[in-house]
């Protein structure tokens, strides 16, 4: 199977929620091509989830699942504490006061 390089997925990603009218950023720049994503959703009441793709062994389907929920200081430590051990990880993200965040629904 065939993947695409991580930075078209996160442009095509961004953009997905630029067209519903919901903020993105790019908070930290990954490897270009073979970067693990984090997405972190901050729901603007001072709370956020953090998102991650996980991979099935048996099935070999990725999917997303969620990393951590919580204050978002909390989120934010949690990331920061990831790209330590990760330079080449990417995070996003997606400002959204009803919770979505379009991951899995391709």
């Amino acid at each position: 199977m065939t993947r695409l390089a991580t930075e078209f997925w996160v442009h095509a990603y961004i953009k997905r929620l630029e067209l519903q009218n919901i903020p993105a950023y790019v908070m930290a720049h990954g490897d270009n091509t073979a970067g693990a994503v984090l997405v972190k959703l901050a729901t603007l009441d001072g709370q956020a989830c953090l998102m991650h793709r996980t991979y099935d062994l048996q099935s070999g389907e990725l999917s997303w699942a969620e990393m951590s929920t919580g204050p978002e200081t909390e989120v934010d430590n949690l990331i920061v504490k990831q790209r330590s051990f990760d330079p080449d990880l990417w995070v996003i993200e997606v400002e959204n006061s009803n919770g979505e965040h379009f991951l899995g629904q391709d």
